[in-house]
């Protein structure tokens, strides 16, 4: 068995080597330059989104069985290719959500200090009920701060009682933070679902966040709208026709990072894990190998609360485990001599809130600081 797998697949090797046999090769690759003459004889692929899986990458390929994507995204694999060619396929779903969520609460934590704006007062507006916007909804509920979900997906299927919104009306949020699929027709298209229109409509006091697919907002629009003069606060961690970037659209954000919010080691991680646990069902052997096991203790991994938990202590707690600040002067300051995949790839290890154990005073205790995902033990 030959097993191809993206180089930046965290622990890739400590999983997969627990299946190997005698006859077996694991063999990593560069994911934006893999080639049909590399996957040739693979019988086992596994990439992230940069990798764009189709008949073209695969065409010289006689001996594909598995399939797996260790990211949550899939349009960067034609599913009904694979399909025909009765491979497997396998995607990891949820695996970095918590690590996108922690990155929307530091970009906001980081905000509300640049700007001395009250977080509990704010209404933010998820657009997108999935894993992230299920795990963005609960840290804020964690904080005390109002939110809404659009989603038409999920409220169509009548399968899901929340209390979904219409676009519209997240529109109108303080905070608009987009977590979407890219999906380019059907019923519910993401492609430039922030087009002219509805851009044109926010307000100059409403921050908008990105940190799902570059194609959901149009770049060339916003850069119109902010060379305008409009007062909308940017985040962006995605852009459109990644890894070009428009560069000019740079300057006028707040933040601005090269598609890592959800690269914490935990959810990259868990995306290995996923697919291990995965083709070990495939080919029907036990998983044996757990990522709890692999994953080293934090820089920090103890801190003690003495004192009343208030914005202050959160936003002292926030930074400590993750400053997105970091991020964005690294993008500033490299891209142009470094590129948009290599940031990706040199990435610095960062670590989700649950990382670190927050010890709680017992004359105030608040649970906030283990609701939002720090460990409490």
């Amino acid at each position: 068995m030959k097993i191809l797998f993206d180089e930046n697949m965290p622990y890739a090797k400590e999983f997969f080597s627990d299946i190997v046999g005698n006859d077996t090769e694991l063999i990593p690759f560069s994911g934006r330059d893999l080639s049909p003459e590399q996957v040739i004889d693979a019988d086992v692929l596994l990439v992230r989104s940069i990798t764009q899986v189709n008949e073209a990458l695969l065409n010289k390929n006689n001996k594909l069985t598995f399939v797996g994507t260790a990211t949550i995204g899939t349009d960067h694999v034609d599913q009904a290719y694979l399909a025909e060619r009765s491979a497997a396929f396998h995607s990891a779903p949820g695996c970095n959500a918590v690590s996108v969520a922690e990155y929307v609460i530091s970009a906001l934590v980081i905000l509300a200090e640049r700007y001395l704006f009250d977080l509990t007062k704010l209404t933010v507006g998820i657009v997108g009920g999935g894993n992230t916007g299920t795990r963005l909804s609960e840290k804020l509920s964690a904080l005390g701060i109002r939110y809404k979900i659009c989603d038409p997906p999920l409220s169509a299927s009548n399968q899901d009682t929340r209390n979904f919104v219409s676009l519209e009306e997240v529109l109108e949020c303080d905070v608009i933070s987009l977590h979407v699929p890219k999906v380019m027709d059907g019923d519910h298209p993401t492609y430039h679902l922030l087009n002219e229109s509805r851009l044109s409509n926010l307000k100059d006091e409403q921050i908008l966040i990105s940190a799902c697919r570059g194609e959901v907002i149009d770049n060339n629009v916003l850069l119109a709208l902010k060379k305008s003069g409009h007062g909308l606060k940017l985040v962006l961690d995605v852009w459109e026709g990644e890894p070009e970037v428009l560069t000019p659209l740079i300057e006028h954000t707040e933040i601005a990072t090269p598609h890592i919010a959800g690269y914490s080691l935990e959810g990259k991680s868990r995306g290995t894990e996923m697919l291990y646990q995965a083709l070990c069902q495939h080919i029907n052997i036990a998983p044996v190998c757990q990522l709890k096991t692999l994953l080293p203790t934090a820089n920090i991994s103890r801190v003690e609360l003495n004192q009343k938990f208030n914005e202050i202590v959160l936003n002292q707690l926030v930074k400590m485990v993750y400053d997105v600040r970091r991020d964005d002067a690294i993008f500033r300051q490299q891209l142009s001599s470094q590129g948009f995949d290599a940031l990706r790839k040199n990435y610095p290890t960062r670590r989700e809130f649950s990382a670190v154990q927050v010890i709680l005073s017992y004359n105030d205790y608040s649970d906030v600081p283990h609701r939002l995902g720090f460990s409490s033990a």
